[in-house]
């Protein structure tokens, strides 16, 4: 490694200034200081430094020109000629090339040449590592070192280990106090650092969570979750983080996580009325919202609050569907004189009989069409009459009110209010109006608010009964019999609220009303 003239220079030097070991490899730069006596012990002893030590080959000619020939046959790459034969290093191997062909150009370096950074960049390359964002083999190679270079500054620069500190030109000249000043403040921005890489992580993590735990959409705002979703939350996240972390992220006090997660682990105190509630809303086949079954169970004798019904009912999926159609209109053009609108959309009556709501809608199966026509009572929304069939004519409006003038006594002469269908507009109508003394109203063209409470009818009907419900292979005969079981069960069983949880013709019989 060293000359013969060089080894000579070291021990005069050695020998001259008083055989100090460290101070002749400090000033000469070489060798070290347990290499040195053995030099001038053999200087001693044989008069003579490794001038005549004859040097034994580690590799033939043979070697060498098996290695050299593998180089050039195999495009010249002088790591994959090592790794293939096993010998010798890259730079012995180069070295062959050079002897054995002096005239071709080797166009590769076997030593990078060293880069020195300036203490400034040693800095900015330990502070990249404390932010986690870069691996220590990504920033060496931003700065163009080796990895072990780069912990080596961290160690030296933070105080990391047993290393000395890094000594720098630049700082020669400073005192101690203010490299330790400079040490605890590059220590404080780390910790600031780590700190806040730590909140976003925490911050991102729940967010993932959220869309993973709770199905939420990417960019759901963490406020808008209930305390109960965070406790869910949070109890996914607490074997990577500490729950005094996670509480402030979440908005969330620790009495009310702790509220919570007593309810969560707690047995359901609500199961019992949760099998009421299924029931009620099975039996009225799927048509009660959560007023009239908090009205059931209240007339059952079961004392609970309407919100609890209504969330019970939410986690339930007890939900009553609602589809809005196109209605069957039966207007056919002015064929009588124009009636008044008597009733003025004023729909209360103090008494039954007293104010009468007649209209004909359309429900269309796959089997065919049916149409029903009813009156409705204004007095409780009683059905007084009612007549199904398939075809919008007038014997279907005429044998309803037939039938419901049969219910009348003698004394009863009702206002009757209909929209400007042509039903409600022929001879056969009129007569049978006339006949019973009954007074006609009837709305404005077009003008279906004038008679909303009978449209309003039509809508509960559909929406309870018709909507959402599959008819097929359901024959005309078959939807006409489980109308007509529907228009019974509306006057007999459905409660309404305004009746104070009482159907029609509960309601009747509770103010002694014979029917």
């Amino acid at each position: 490694m060293y000359s013969y003239e060089e080894r000579i220079r070291a021990i005069k030097f050695y020998i001259n200034c008083g055989y100090n070991a460290a101070y002749t490899v400090r000033k000469l730069g070489y060798p070290d200081v347990t290499q040195l006596p053995r030099w001038y012990k053999e200087y001693i002893n044989n008069n003579d430094v490794h001038k005549k030590r004859i040097k034994w080959l580690k590799y033939s000619d043979k070697e060498k020109c098996i290695a050299v020939d593998y180089y050039f046959e195999h495009g010249r790459n002088a790591l994959q000629t090592v790794k293939a034969l096993g010998y010798p290093s890259r730079p012995l191997l180069m070295k062959w090339v050079k002897e054995l062909y002096p005239e071709e150009e080797i166009h590769c370096k076997s030593f990078k040449s060293p880069v020195r950074c300036s203490y400034e960049e040693q800095v900015q390359a330990v502070m990249e590592s404390c932010k986690g964002n870069l691996k220590i083999s990504q920033i060496a190679e931003i700065y163009g070192v080796t990895a072990p270079t780069v912990s080596i500054w961290r160690k030296k620069l933070l105080g990391e280990g047993r290393t000395p500190k890094m000594a720098d030109p630049s700082t020669d000249d400073k005192s101690i106090e203010q490299l330790l000043r400079e040490k605890a403040e590059l220590e404080a921005k780390v910790k600031r650092l780590e700190s806040d890489v730590y909140k976003l992580q925490l911050e991102r993590d729940v967010l993932e969570k959220a869309g993973e735990i709770l199905k939420k959409e990417k960019g759901i705002n963490l406020d808008k979750l209930t305390n109960r979703e965070k406790v869910f939350l949070i109890d996914a996240l607490r074997n990577k983080y500490k729950l005094k972390d996670l509480l402030p992220v979440l908005k969330l006090s620790k009495s009310s996580y702790c509220y919570q997660a007593q309810c969560i682990k707690s047995e359901d105190k609500y199961k019992d009325l949760r099998l009421k509630i299924k029931g009620i809303f099975e039996k009225n086949k799927a048509r009660y919202g959560y007023r009239r079954i908090h009205c059931s169970l209240k007339n059952e004798g079961v004392i609970v609050s309407e919100k609890i019904v209504r969330r019970i009912m939410t986690e339930e999926q007890l939900l009553v569907k609602i589809t809005k159609r196109r209605k069957y209109n039966s207007y056919k053009g002015e064929i009588s004189p124009e009636v008044e609108n008597v009733i003025n959309r004023d729909f209360f009556a103090d008494h039954p009989n007293e104010k009468w709501l007649t209209d004909i809608t359309e429900f269309h199966i796959p089997a065919g069409k049916v149409y029903l026509s009813p009156i409705i009572d204004c007095f409780d929304g009683m059905a007084v009459s009612w007549t199904i069939g398939t075809s919008p004519n007038a014997e279907l409006a005429n044998s309803m009110l037939r039938k419901a003038i049969d219910t009348l006594k003698s004394t009863e002469h009702p206002l009757i209010h209909s929209d400007r269908g042509c039903h409600y507009r022929w001879p056969e109508w009129l007569g049978l109006v006339d006949s019973a003394s009954l007074t006609r109203s009837m709305s404005k063209k077009g003008c279906s608010p004038d008679n909303s409470a009978c449209e309003g009818f039509f809508g509960r009907l559909k929406n309870e009964m018709f909507y959402n419900r599959n008819w097929n292979h359901v024959s005309i005969d078959s939807f006409i019999s489980e109308l007509d079981e529907y228009m019974h069960w509306y006057n007999e069983d459905r409660i309404k609220m305004v009746l104070g949880g009482m159907s029609p013709l509960q309601y009747r019989h509770s103010l002694g009303i014979a029917t």
